[in-house]
C-alpha cells in the first residue's frame, strides 16, 4: 500500500533508500519527540530560570544534521518536486518571520528559534518521503511511538522523581502526583499521548492490530494519569469530530474554523470583556481558564504596542525586560513561558500579518485539500490520521502554545502538526491504483 508521498518509485530507488530512509525517519521522530536529554528535574532553581539559550552543542548539531540528512535522502526520490508545498506561502511566512526577527530587540534569539522551527518543518515534510509504503510508514510510526510511550513508563517506574510532578517543584507544586513521563509538564505529556493514541488507531488499521491496540491502550492509560482533563475529553471528541468532518462536507468550515474562532472568542475574549466573562461563567466554565486570563491580558497589552510586527520568536516571554520591568509589579503572568494560546502567541511573535499568513496555512490549505481528497473518492487511513492530528492541534492550541515551537517537550506537537499539514496535501494529490500482487492491503497512492 504505497503512501501518497512514495509515489511511482521504481524498485531500484526503493532498495537504495530503504534502510537509510527508515533510520533517518526514526532518528528524526525520536529526536523531536524525546530529545537527547529527556527527563527534567523541576525541583532545581534553574527550571524556573529566564535563561533561553541552554542547548548543548550535540543537540545543535543533531538539529541541523538530521533534517538536512533526511532532506538529501528525500531529494533522491521522484517526489522531490512536491517538497514544501505550497512553496509560495511557506516562503512568504518565513520571510515575514525573518523580517520581524531582524527588527526584534532580541534578534539572536529570534533568528535562532526561526532557524530551528524551519528545520522542524523540513524534517516533517521529509518524514513523509522516506517510508516506502503506507504499511512501512505505519511500521516506523509504531516503533517510534512505542519507544516514546515505553520511555515514559520507564520513567514512572524507575525515575519517579523526574517523571511525576511533586510538591518540591519550584514553579507548580500543585500538580504533585500527576504523571509527565520524560516531558517537562503534564500538559505536554497529555498532548503527546493523545497524538500517540491517534497513531495507535492508524497502526491498527494499516499494519498490526495487536501492536496498534497496545499503543492506543498504553497511551490512553498514561493520559488518564496526567490530569489533563481537556486532553482526555478531546481524544474521543476529535474522533467524533473527524467522523462528522469526513462525512458531512458542509460542516467542515463551521466545525474547524468556526469552532476555533468561537472558542477563542469565549476564552480569550473573557479575559478582556466583562460581558463575555459573565457569559462564560453562566455556562459553568472557569472564566479564567485556569488563570490563563491574566496571561492573555498581559499578552494583549504587549500586542497593542507592536500589532504589525510583534516581538519576534523567543523575544517576549521570560526576557529581562518583561521579568524585571514594571509589569512584574502588577501581575504574576510575567512568569509564564508562553501565551497558553497559539493564536495569541503568533500575534506576539509575528503580529497581524504573521497570524493571517499562518491561518491560511493552518486552515485554508488543509480545508481545500481535504475537499479534494473527498472528491477523489475513499478517504485513506493515512488521510484519516492526518485529519485527526490536524483537528486536535487546531483546537488544543486554543489553550496551549505549540505552533512554531522549538522548545524541548513542545516540539512533538508542532512536528506532527506539520506532518499532518503536508500529509493532507499529499493525499489530496494522490491517485489510487490496485496492488493485487503487492504485500500491501487495498489501494496504492500515487
Amino acid at each position: 500500500m504505497r503512501s501518497s508521498a512514495t509515489a511511482a518509485i521504481g524498485p531500484v530507488e526503493i532498495d537504495h533508500r530503504g534502510v537509510i530512509g527508515a533510520m533517518l525517519f526514526l532518528a528524526l521522530f525520536l529526536f523531536f519527540a524525546i530529545s537527547i536529554d529527556p527527563f527534567y528535574d523541576l525541583t532545581l532553581p534553574s527550571s524556573a530560570s529566564i535563561e533561553t539559550d541552554n542547548s548543548s552543542r550535540l543537540n545543535q548539531i543533531l538539529f541541523i544534521v538530521l533534517p538536512l540528512g533526511s532532506l538529501l535522502c528525500a531529494m533522491t526520490t521522484s517526489m522531490r518536486g512536491t517538497f514544501l508545498q505550497p512553496r509560495w506561502l511557506l516562503l512568504t511566512i518565513f520571510l515575514w518571520f525573518l523580517f520581524v526577527s531582524l527588527v526584534s530587540n532580541h534578534s539572536f534569539n529570534s533568528l535562532k528559534a526561526l532557524f530551528i522551527t524551519a528545520l522542524i518543518v523540513v524534517g516533517a515534510n521529509t518524514c513523509l518521503l522516506l517510508p516506502r509504503s503506507e504499511a512501512h510508514f505505519a511500521k516506523l510510526l509504531a516503533i517510534g511511538t512505542l519507544a516514546c510511550i515505553g520511555l515514559c513508563y520507564y520513567g514512572i517506574v524507575f525515575l519517579p522523581h523526574l517523571s511525576i510532578h511533586s510538591a518540591a517543584e519550584i514553579s507548580e507544586p500543585m500538580h504533585a502526583g500527576l504523571w509527565r513521563g520524560y516531558f517537562p509538564h503534564k500538559n505536554n505529556a497529555a498532548a503527546g499521548m493523545v497524538l500517540f493514541a491517534f497513531c495507535g488507531i492508524f497502526i491498527m488499521r494499516v499494519y498490526s492490530r495487536p501492536l496498534g491496540l497496545t499503543i492506543l491502550v498504553s497511551a490512553t492509560w498514561f493520559l488518564m494519569h496526567t490530569g489533563g482533563k481537556t486532553a482526555s475529553a478531546m481524544l474521543p471528541a476529535i474522533l467524533l469530530l473527524g467522523w462528522l468532518f469526513e462525512r458531512f462536507p458542509f460542516l467542515r468550515i463551521p466545525l474547524s474554523l468556526g469552532g476555533v474562532a468561537a472558542f477563542n472568542l469565549l476564552a480569550v475574549g473573557a479575559a478582556v470583556s466583562p460581558g463575555l466573562t459573565d457569559l462564560v461563567k453562566s455556562l459553568g466554565v472557569d472564566a479564567t481558564f485556569t488563570n490563563r486570563s491574566d496571561i492573555w491580558r498581559l499578552a494583549f497589552n504587549a500586542i497593542s504596542e507592536f500589532p504589525m510586527t510583534g516581538f519576534g520568536m523567543k523575544s517576549f516571554w521570560r526576557t529581562q525586560e518583561l521579568v524585571y520591568g514594571g509589569e512584574g509589579l502588577e501581575t504574576w503572568a510575567i512568569e509564564a513561558s508562553h501565551a497558553h494560546n497559539s493564536y495569541v502567541e503568533i500575534l506576539l511573535i509575528g503580529g497581524i500579518p504573521g497570524l493571517i499568513l499562518s491561518l491560511i496555512w493552518f486552515f485554508g490549505i488543509p480545508l481545500r485539500n481535504f475537499s479534494k481528497i473527498s472528491a477523489n473518492g475513499k478517504v485513506s487511513h493515512s488521510a484519516r490520521l492526518f485529519l485527526r492530528i490536524w483537528l486536535y492541534m487546531i483546537f488544543t492550541t486554543c489553550l496551549e502554545s505549540l505552533f512554531y515551537e522549538s522548545s524541548a517537550g513542545y516540539i512533538i506537537g508542532w512536528f506532527l502538526f506539520c506532518v499532518a499539514l503536508f500529509g493532507i496535501g499529499y493525499e489530496a494529490n494522490a491517485a489510487h491504483i490496485d496492488e493485487g500482487s503487492s504485500k500491501g492491503r487495498g489501494a496504492a497512492h500515487v
